[in-house]
């Protein structure tokens, strides 16, 4: 028996359908594919960009001198004690040894160019070393120094020698001098480890970032310790115990506001509460740890409750079946059980918190700190806010130490957001 017309085209009209179902969802398909590969490709051009701008900084250049440590200069009473020593003058020896190398050399204004190819930290590190091996007054010794970040910048390729003189900071002569010094094998080029162990400094070679490293994890504690515990004890308490009335519903409302206020409010808040009324340090981790925290509770609330909402009801009713109290169902079942909900949920937030600028420019966080902070209440300065004094500088060397910043709060970045990654797998119950 043959099918109708009438059916074949009803037939023929469904599989066009179909047809065009699929070609939609391979459309849709290729859309996303596209969008995922479009932001893989940003994403790899900024990290290749930041990676290549921060290379200059990985290195730096030294200059080895044979130094003469004259007793009378370095060792002003004679009695060589850590006093003494670290009173003694260093700056002369240092000049003395370059004049050493270019005798020819001569005129105040030449003799001023010629020493201002050594770093200013220069005669720190020769002082360290003599304090750290007295036995070196009244000897000539062999010195591995820094040189100036021009000077770095010039071997690195970074400053055109081929300009006119006027518009580069290092005139011929001194790059002659430069030349002459790497055409005698006493240039080198060694790891700036300087980098992760000094603390700010207004010269580019002697910059580090270890006080900002100890500022944001001063106050990343403060902000840890306030945050968890009130926010979990809020999460716990609204979605277990909270009845549902007016006053709960304009908490909840309240507090997913609060998640989407700019965190410069915050700053405010902080400026204007603990700063001016409470008088509590200005530009203090602690200040900075309570304004981050007080950001960061409504991520951990909102994550919390939804932890605890992804518990199974069996879980509740079968602790309160055995006859635990509802307290004790809430603490010793389903509380474990949404842990790690929770942890992630902190991770996330504390991850944002470290990459927070604007708060914490409004309570005196971004003050130059080269003291390193060793306490709460110590001046400090966070990782975000050390890479933004640094882009703001006007010295060339600091772009190359803005981008290995920002490297470096990258790599703190993606670590916290593994382990939130890594708890979350570990530790979560597939039901």
């Amino acid at each position: 028996m043959s099918s109708s017309p009438s059916n074949d085209a009803a037939t023929r009209a469904a599989e066009g359908r179909i047809q065009e179902r699929y070609r939609t969802e391979r459309l849709f398909q290729a859309a996303g594919v596209a969008a995922i590969g479009f932001a893989l490709f940003a994403l790899l051009a900024l990290l290749v960009s930041i990676t290549y701008q921060s290379s200059s900084a990985l290195s730096h250049t030294y200059v080895e001198l044979e130094v003469e440590l004259d007793a009378d200069t370095v060792d002003p009473r004679g009695d060589g004690s850590p006093e003494s020593l670290a009173a003694g003058g260093y700056s002369r020896p240092l000049r003395n040894a370059l004049r050493a190398r270019f005798p020819e050399v001569s005129g105040r204004k030449n003799k001023r160019r010629l020493n201002a190819l050594l770093s200013d930290g220069a005669e720190y590190q020769l002082r360290d070393a003599v304090l750290a091996d007295p036995g070196l007054v009244g000897q000539t010794a062999s010195f591995v120094l820094p040189m100036s970040d021009d000077v770095d910048l010039l071997l690195k390729g970074d400053i055109d020698r081929n300009v006119a003189e006027s518009d580069r900071k290092l005139t011929d002569l001194q790059i002659e001098w430069v030349d002459a010094l790497v055409a005698d094998g006493a240039v080198s080029h060694e790891w700036n480890t300087g980098f992760l162990t000094n603390g700010d400094s207004r010269e580019p070679e002697l910059a580090g970032m270890q006080g900002a490293i100890r500022g944001s994890l001063l106050t990343l504690l403060v902000t840890l310790l306030l945050s968890f515990p009130v926010g979990v004890a809020a999460a716990v308490y609204l979605e277990e115990f909270a009845p549902r009335n007016r006053f709960t519903d304009l908490v909840e409302v309240n507090i997913n506001n609060l998640a989407a206020v700019p965190s410069i409010i915050f700053g405010l808040l902080g400026l204007a509460v603990f700063l001016n009324v409470f008088g509590m340090p200005r530009g203090a981790p602690i200040v900075g740890g309570i304004v981050l925290a007080l950001m960061t509770l409504p991520t951990i609330i909102i994550a919390g409750r939804a932890a605890l909402l992804a518990v199974p009801p069996s879980i509740r009713e079968a602790a309160l079946g055995v006859g635990a109290s509802p307290t004790q169902a809430v603490l010793h079942h389903v509380l474990p059980q949404a842990l790690p909900g929770i942890l992630t949920g902190t991770i996330i937030g504390m991850a944002r918190a470290l990459g927070e600028t604007a708060p914490l420019l409004m309570i005196g966080m971004v003050a130059f700190i080269a003291d390193l902070p060793s306490g709460l209440s110590d001046p400090s300065t966070v990782l975000p806010v050390q890479i933004f004094l640094w882009n703001d500088a006007p010295e060339r060397a600091f772009v190359a130490r803005t981008s290995l910043g920002i490297v470096v709060l990258l790599g703190f970045l993606v670590a916290m957001n593994a382990a939130a990654v890594w708890v979350r797998s570990r530790f979560e119950t597939r039901y």
